[in-house]
């Protein structure tokens, strides 16, 4: 009885229906997968080593040759030089086109 009474007053429960449908497919289709990228991305830079051939999201190749976890940098030596660099800014897709994994 009491669904028949919000649904013939017109602003109940089918009114709300649209909103929350919408805020379904935004969820599955756009939050959920940043998330998940989000959440590789941090894998990725936790579990890189000396040694690693990366790319930065600047665009600069190089290979790890020090990782200081203290304050979350690693040295990274280029043809130029050796470069101190902050550890989020390692990109993962740039650098897993660079060391293609092998099973």
């Amino acid at each position: 009885m009491s669904l028949n009474i919000l649904l013939q007053e017109g602003g109940g429960l089918m009114s709300m229906l649209p909103f929350v449908a919408m805020f379904a497919v935004i969820y599955l289709f756009m939050i959920r997968p940043q998330m998940k990228r989000q959440k590789n991305e941090k894998k990725f830079q936790s579990e890189i080593s000396k040694g690693s051939k990366v790319i930065t999201s600047s665009g600069i190749h190089g290979k790890i040759v020090e990782l200081n976890d203290n304050d979350g940098t690693v040295v990274i030596e280029t043809s130029a030089g050796k470069i101190r660099f902050e550890r989020s800014s390692i990109s993962m897709e740039l650098s897993k086109k660079l060391n293609p994994v092998t099973k």
